[in-house]
């Protein structure tokens, strides 16, 4: 894997983030739903310390069993800065990533890929600079709009950015649950990223590989805190 440089200053990571956009490959289908391994990334902040706490939970995509996990915690080393949140969680992330011993056929990223003010979200970010297939699944819309999806698991509407652009969909993943906001991230389609998306998320609203990593990365932070 490769790490990810750390920018000195707001403008040089706005240059690195428009360098890496170029090697972002959206002409690959991406791995078969239902096969191979899956992981999920998030990450938790304490930001009294400075912290962030990053978690990769690897899961077999047939059954959905935890294969392997790893945590990593790490300081804040920089800013928060409206769309280049990547470069507060991905040293984190990687380093987290880095540590597991199964290399995954995909990531999904708790946020953004394409569906991104500046079209590179974290799920790119990571893509790119690790060369894994990767998408986004979000939780909230962002800057984008969308038309309601109907009320059934698997109905979903475009994602359009302010000029139009389809940047991702709203996915319903549960019956008349609220829909997730799924994009392309890296070497994988938008009807694929979907497929996996709701693949992983038999019961619930979340995929369980964000879920999982989302419990892990909290957990690993309250330890990092309690030392």
């Amino acid at each position: 894997m490769t790490s990810a440089k750390a920018p000195a200053d707001e403008a040089e990571a706005r240059a690195i983030q428009d360098e890496l956009r170029k090697g972002v490959v959206l002409d690959e289908v991406g791995p078969p739903v239902g096969t191979g391994l899956i992981a999920g990334v998030d990450v938790a902040y304490d930001d009294e310390r400075d912290l962030v706490a990053a978690a990769a939970v690897v899961l077999d995509a047939a059954t959905l069993d935890v294969v392997e996990e790893a945590t990593a915690v790490g300081h804040v080393s920089f800013p928060y800065v409206p769309g280049l949140l990547a470069f507060r969680e991905l040293p984190t992330v990687l380093a987290a990533l880095e540590s597991l011993t199964v290399t995954p056929g995909l990531v999904v990223c708790d946020g953004y890929g394409l569906a991104h003010p500046r079209g590179f979200g974290l799920a790119c970010h990571l893509g790119v600079v690790t060369g894994l297939p990767s998408i986004g699944v979000a939780k909230n819309p962002f800057t984008f709009t969308y038309e309601e999806p109907g009320a059934r698991r698997g109905d979903a509407s475009p994602l359009l950015a302010p000029d139009g652009a389809v940047v991702g969909r709203a996915l319903r993943t549960q019956d008349g649950i609220k829909p997730v906001y799924v994009s392309v991230g890296h070497r994988v389609s938008l009807d694929n990223a979907c497929a996996h998306t709701l693949a992983l998320g038999p019961r619930y609203r979340i995929p369980e590989t964000t879920r999982r990593a989302d419990s892990l990365c909290r957990r690993a932070l309250r330890e990092a805190v309690a030392e």
